[in-house]
């Protein structure tokens, strides 16, 4: 039995960014927030939904003990060092930027007709890939799934990556399933447009 429903405040959501998309051939795009800057709509809902809650606003690197990396802003770690520091819109550029043109495009080539599939889904997966890699997310059951066309199924195996340092943790297993009473949990986000 499948732990994941879809929730109202997850189609709220997915409402909003929706409310103020504009579609540029098969991709949709949306305005940053506070901005007039457009990005692929996943890319926004994926980072106001799901990641900002969950990764923090972090402007002065900390050592993260369970990825063992020097970690700055929402998450980042791409060449973070002790004493790195940064404004809070600094990390807005770098969480959008990078989702932009280090993680979607990534998406959109090993998963095909990813523009296409439901926008939930696409921001879950892009959140997952965030957070775990890329190019794991790749090859995953989860992809395999959405390849296949079985979307709810891919919102299920998503959750099973819900270990560090090989052992199940709390916190990850409320991001990837149902989240908790701030924060939207990548499968509810998921299932909630399906």
């Amino acid at each position: 039995m499948t732990k994941l429903k879809p929730s109202r405040r997850a189609a709220a959501a997915i409402a909003a960014v929706m409310a103020v998309v504009i579609s540029i051939g098969s991709v949709l795009y949306a305005p940053k927030p506070g901005t007039d800057t457009q990005y692929p709509a996943v890319v926004v809902l994926s980072a106001e939904a799901v990641i900002k809650g969950w990764e923090g606003d972090f402007t002065t690197a900390y050592w993260d003990r369970l990825g063992s990396v020097w970690t700055v802003c929402f998450g980042e770690t791409v060449n973070v060092h002790k004493g790195d520091h940064y404004t809070h819109q600094q990390c807005l550029d770098m969480l959008y930027d990078r989702l932009t043109a280090d993680y979607y495009p990534v998406l959109k080539n090993c998963i095909p007709g990813y523009d296409a599939a439901p926008l939930s889904w696409q921001a879950a997966i892009l959140s997952l890939s965030y957070n775990v890699g890329v190019y794991r997310v790749c090859d995953s059951t989860a992809a395999k799934r959405a390849k296949a066309g079985d979307f709810k199924g891919s919102c299920e195996a998503m959750t099973w990556w819900n270990q560090a340092g090989g052992h199940v943790v709390k916190g990850i297993v409320l991001r990837r399933e149902m989240g908790d009473a701030e924060r939207i949990g990548e499968g509810e986000l998921c299932v909630s447009g399906l």
